[in-house]
């Protein structure tokens, strides 16, 4: 299925009551409670057609979210592609010039090239140099069931484990081009305690996006000690207020179009776990792709066609 296939369920809300903030830099506000604590931050449509955490920031916003100790951080912050989404159309404001979650390269954001999503990130940087717990806000181009994303390291996979939403960790890039936020250098370094997430919360426009998203804020809130158990409490959902053990798996490696005819073997949405390894899943041309091992986890399964095109990651339950 191609964006258009899919119907829009979603109702993105008006940002704009957002756009001053407090912070000195668009849409960025901070709640600072006074007390001693982690700066924390969630971040909602890094893409702009990825809606769903512009409706768990604007439900934190109208419900009065603060935190106990520590400072809150709230952010839209690829607002420019968020402003031209159009239900008629709604894969079409992924990004302005690229993507936003790609340029997070020092030698980009010091660098000469000006692009919309540069310049943002540029403005965004200081406040994510501040930053000791993030949460990344997404959604995908399937119904595939939502799922935790980080880079592997030790203090990622702790963190993750301790916010335990939604039901399914993953460790590890599968070869991305660029770096995504959550692999921005002071992130991304074994020597500090900092940590960023990405959630991956459902197919974009999909109702139940909507509540994995705040569920997952919510849960990530929970873990980071900033605010009130009652608050957790009173706005989680019902089916995520005693989550199972999340599972954790490992990101072993990521699949790439090298032809125009590249189709899979079954119209997969993602976290199907293909019992026997040599098992075909997919053909790039004449190449036939295979399990490289048993129980293998397909992750996030992109339909969309041409070559050069990164097309599934596979994922193997960690130790």
């Amino acid at each position: 299925m191609q964006d258009r296939d899919y119907p829009v369920e979603l109702t993105p809300p008006d940002i704009e009551p957002y756009r001053d903030g407090n912070t000195g830099v668009a849409f960025v506000t901070t709640f600072d409670s006074g007390a001693s604590g982690p700066h924390v931050m969630i971040n909602a449509v890094t893409h702009g057609n990825e809606i769903c955490g512009a409706i768990a920031l604007d439900t934190l916003f109208k419900v009065g979210l603060r935190p106990e100790r520590g400072r809150i951080s709230l952010g839209f912050v690829n607002h420019m592609a968020y402003s031209r989404f159009d239900p008629k159309d709604p894969g079409a404001s992924r990004f302005v010039d690229e993507d936003f979650n790609r340029v997070w390269v020092e030698d980009r954001l010091d660098g000469p090239e000006d692009t919309a999503e540069l310049r943002r990130a540029r403005e965004l940087r200081p406040i994510f140099d501040s930053v000791d717990l993030l949460l990344d806000i997404h959604s995908m181009s399937t119904y595939s069931k939502p799922l935790m994303i980080n880079n592997g390291l030790e203090k990622e996979r702790a963190f993750a484990r301790e916010v335990n939403f939604p039901a399914h960790i993953m460790c590890g890039s599968g070869h991305v081009v660029g770096k995504r936020l959550i692999e921005y250098t002071p992130f991304n370094d074994t020597t500090n305690d900092k940590v960023a997430l990405l959630v991956e919360c459902g197919q974009h426009w999909a109702a139940a996006t909507g509540t994995a998203a705040l569920d997952t804020a919510l849960h990530f809130l929970r873990a980071a000690g900033t605010v009130s158990r009652d608050f957790i409490e009173t706005h989680l959902s019902g089916a995520a207020r005693t989550p199972p053990p999340a599972e954790m798996w490992d990101v072993t490696d990521g699949i790439t179009s090298m032809t125009d005819d590249f189709c899979f073997a079954e119209p997969y949405i993602g976290m199907e776990v293909i019992a026997k390894a040599g098992t075909v899943i997919a053909h790039d041309g004449d190449t036939e792709i295979v399990t490289p091992y048993d129980d293998c986890l397909l992750m996030m399964p992109n339909h969309r066609p041409g070559a050069n095109v990164r097309k599934l990651r596979l994922c193997r339950r960690s130790a």
